[in-house]
């Protein structure tokens, strides 16, 4: 669950205001824009010791917190592999 909370977090800095918690169209309506986006992708890969291949930067990881930690989760999983 911490994933989550971190994700929370780097998501206010970035997004301040927004209501992201429940929100399953961060991209789709435009709270997460391409400069939001790989700002993203440097503060995850930073805080969680990941590297996001181009190919994990699509919308069904970055529509929601529930997928953006899904994914978190998979590449550290990966990773202790």
């Amino acid at each position: 669950m911490e994933e989550r909370e971190t994700i929370l977090e780097i998501l206010d800095e970035l997004a301040p205001g927004a209501d992201v918690e429940g929100c399953t169209t961060l991209v789709d309506d435009r709270v997460l824009d391409s400069l939001t986006i790989v700002a993203l992708v440097a503060e995850l890969e930073d805080a969680f010791d990941i590297t996001i291949p181009a190919v994990e930067v699509v919308v069904e990881n970055f529509n929601s917190v529930d997928g953006l930690t899904a994914m978190v989760q998979r590449l550290v999983e990966d990773q202790l592999d």
